[in-house]
């Protein structure tokens, strides 16, 4: 039992809507970690164009998603290119429209407002329909539930929800994450996290700590 190709855009048979983004996506400034899906009835192929916006290469941010992850149809990262200067009397972008309007703009108010990368990290569960805004880091096991606003980081093992997303409780208890974390079974090989497939699917810490 070896597990399906991390390699494979559409590893469920008779399931197009379903597709792993690693073999799919293919951006400078996107980075996604083996068997992580997007599951969209129009098809995956297009989760750059439906799911990240406000990208821009002269801005340098990037969108970081772990391994095992599960991203609905409807998600949506926002990047820091959404962003408007805030120091001055408008958020207007005048500078963008040209015709005279960019002489005098300083790139640096733009700058100024960068929140850093998007994070997203292993064995993470983001509902239908959230956006995620830039700059955020979603800690290893988290859940984001559906229609959330996630607009600061987010603890790792925690579940949040809402607008803007708080969160709703832990998964488990902080000592228990502690030990998850220190395990990080998703960085394992694969042929041992397919022979202790029945303890990660059920919760059995203390055998993960003992697994070969």
């Amino acid at each position: 039992m070896h597990g399906p190709d991390p390699d494979d855009p559409h590893p469920v048979n008779g399931h197009p809507r379903v597709g792993f983004l690693r073999p799919l996506v293919d951006h400078p400034q996107i980075e996604i970690g083996a068997y992580t899906y997007y599951d969209d009835p129009a098809g995956p192929e297009h989760f750059v164009e439906r799911c990240v916006s406000h990208l821009y290469p002269f801005l340098g941010d990037r969108l970081v998603i772990g391994r095992f992850c599960a991203i609905a149809a409807g998600v949506s990262f926002v990047m820091n290119g959404a962003n408007h200067a805030m120091t001055g009397i408008s958020t207007y972008p005048f500078n963008i429209f040209g015709h005279g309007w960019e002489e005098g703009f300083d790139f640096a108010t733009v700058l100024a407002g960068m929140k850093g990368d998007t994070i997203v990290g292993n064995d993470v569960w983001i509902g239908e329909g959230a956006t995620v805004m830039p700059g955020v880091t979603i800690g290893d096991g988290a859940i984001v539930a559906a229609r959330s606003v996630v607009a600061g980081n987010v603890p790792a093992y925690g579940i949040i929800g809402g607008n803007p997303a708080r969160l709703i409780r832990s998964r488990f208890p902080d000592p228990t994450i502690a030990r998850l974390l220190r395990i990080a079974w998703w960085d394992w090989p694969i042929d041992k996290i397919s022979r202790n497939l029945a303890a990660i699917r059920g919760a059995d810490i203390d055998t993960l700590e003992k697994a070969q």
